[in-house]
């Protein structure tokens, strides 16, 4: 049966990415019930939500050790595949990894001083480290502007030749901020797998520390037979995570990610995965005991680090335009439907832009420096390409770590994320005398207006208890170079009033506005 768990692992790990990576680069919405569920059994996005999925999590790891990072991580699948290539690209020679002492300083520094800033308020570490929303952020950001460019060369043969199936898509839910960071976080993740395997998941990643501390209770752990291992090396040479040293017998179990390559290349029997817990020998136990040590006296300089690394982060404040007083200076950013406050949703949104991706009306888009240096990444509305669709709750289902709640459409329709704000000198109709009221069309609450202005003209007019801040005003606001009308957020998000029924209806926006 050892013999197949490579195999098995693989497909399941091929089966676990490629569905990742389909929920990232799909633009047709294909996976809807099924994109909110999968994401949440990532560890920090079910940490984050506090769900049932925890359990799941901790007993996987307590029975079978780092499986999760082998199996279920995508962004570990991603350097397997990465380290896959650098094989038959160098060839196996070039590509050999031997053993190596672990940087447990290094590990268990970062993971300190990931726990510690998030206790004390800040989620940038996390948002930046978080293997799931690193994935995220490098197949949003990367991949899929790819993938559509793919489809769009698709789209136009195909439509060349009659055929209309495929249509082209728009490349807008990235910006330069989020494409720099996913690129560098691609390159250095990259460059890790190309040479030293998973060495990124065994000195970076804090989910990869921790299970690395949760794997010495594992019940299931590979493990080396000394009367018939044969010390060929094999095992070592195989070992993507450098933890195994064939010399001494020695299988360090906080860096192996459970990926069976060493079972499967060890002709004698001499490694395999088991239950039961076989005798250490001498040399085994000496090895283990100055692991330990070092442990030990490693923590001391750990904390010592974390302390220091520890200083709260600035949040960077939004400089405003002044150049001319018709231009807009929106204090608050627009955080997403459910999000309930802005301090509440910083906190825990891991920015993997799941919700970015999946926005149909692509209204949300990475966030540079609207809540700060520590939302940096994390979804923001921005009404250039579009509005919040008034019946849309679909960012509010999928979100796996619980920073936008789940909304039903009538707590949607309620929901006040923001309120418009009208700017009488920038409007159409103040500065050309001529009729508009593209801004009141689009409104599905009636909480933009038309009211008598001047001879026979009529301007806007917001009645703020009614507006839930959709953006739809905003967008289809002809007047340039700035926009008459904008929504300006709402710190801690409020309820609308509602409007008679059978008056709210979702807008429908055509390429003029008017």
């Amino acid at each position: 049966m050892s013999k197949y768990l490579p195999l098995i692992r693989r497909i399941v790990a091929s089966i676990v990415f490629a569905f990742f990576l389909f929920v990232f680069l799909d633009f047709t919405n294909s996976l809807n019930n099924l994109t909110g569920f999968f994401p949440k059994i990532q560890w920090i996005p079910a940490l984050l939500s506090l769900s049932g999925v925890l359990i799941f999590l901790f007993a996987l790891s307590l029975l079978f050790g780092r499986i999760y990072c082998s199996v279920l991580c995508p962004l570990g699948i991603l350097q397997d595949i990465i380290s896959y290539i650098s094989r038959k690209i160098r060839g196996k020679k070039k590509s050999r990894l031997d053993y190596v002492e672990p940087s447990t300083i290094i590990r268990f520094s970062i993971m300190g001083v990931v726990l510690l800033t998030f206790v004390f308020g800040s989620s940038l570490v996390v948002l930046l480290l978080d293997p799931y929303s690193s994935f995220g952020r490098i197949a949003s950001n990367l991949f899929r502007p790819l993938y559509i460019l793919a489809n769009n060369a698709i789209a136009d043969l195909a439509n060349s030749s009659g055929n209309f199936f495929f249509y082209k898509v728009e490349i807008t839910t990235v910006n330069m901020l989020s494409v720099l960071t996913a690129t560098g976080m691609f390159l250095i993740i990259g460059a890790f797998a190309w040479f030293r395997g998973r060495l990124y998941c065994n000195m970076i990643c804090p989910v990869g520390s921790f299970l690395g501390l949760l794997s010495h209770f594992s019940l299931f752990k590979i493990r080396m037979n000394e009367s018939r291992c044969t010390h060929c090396t094999l095992c070592e040479k195989k070992c993507k995570s450098q933890c195994i040293d064939s010399k001494n017998g020695f299988v360090d179990q906080t860096r192996c990610v459970t990926c069976f390559n060493c079972v499967s290349v060890c002709k004698s029997g001499g490694v395999s995965y088991q239950l039961s817990l076989p005798q250490k020998s001498p040399k085994v136990q000496k090895k283990e005991k100055k692991s330990i040590d070092n442990m030990e006296r490693r923590r001391i300089l750990a904390s010592t680090g974390m302390m220091l690394l520890s200083i709260p982060l600035i949040r960077a404040e939004q400089l405003a335009d002044t150049s001319k007083l018709t231009a807009i200076n929106r204090q608050t950013p627009v955080a997403p439907p459910g999000a309930g406050s802005i301090k509440e949703f910083s906190g825990k949104c891991t920015a993997c832009q799941l919700c970015i991706t999946q926005c149909p009306s692509d209204v949300l888009k990475p966030a540079t420096m609207h809540y700060g240096l520590e939302g940096i990444m994390q979804p923001t509305l921005i009404y250039t390409n579009g509005f919040c669709n008034f019946s849309c709750t679909l960012c509010t289902t999928i979100c796996p770590t619980g920073a936008l709640k789940p909304l039903t459409i009538e707590q949607k329709k309620t929901s006040q994320i923001g309120i418009a704000h009208f700017i009488t000198e920038n409007c159409v109709v103040y500065r050309d005398e001529t009729d508009c009221g593209a801004c009141s069309e689009h409104c599905p609450t009636q909480a933009v207006k038309m009211v008598d202005y001047k001879d026979g003209l009529r301007i806007p007019k917001v009645t703020p208890a009614l507006c839930v801040g959709c953006g739809g005003c905003e967008y289809i606001c002809p007047a340039t170079p700035y926009k008459a009308i904008y929504v300006e957020g709402n710190s801690v998000h409020q309820k609308s009033e509602k409007i008679a029924e059978g008056k709210q209806d979702e807008p429908q926006v055509d390429d003029f506005g008017f």
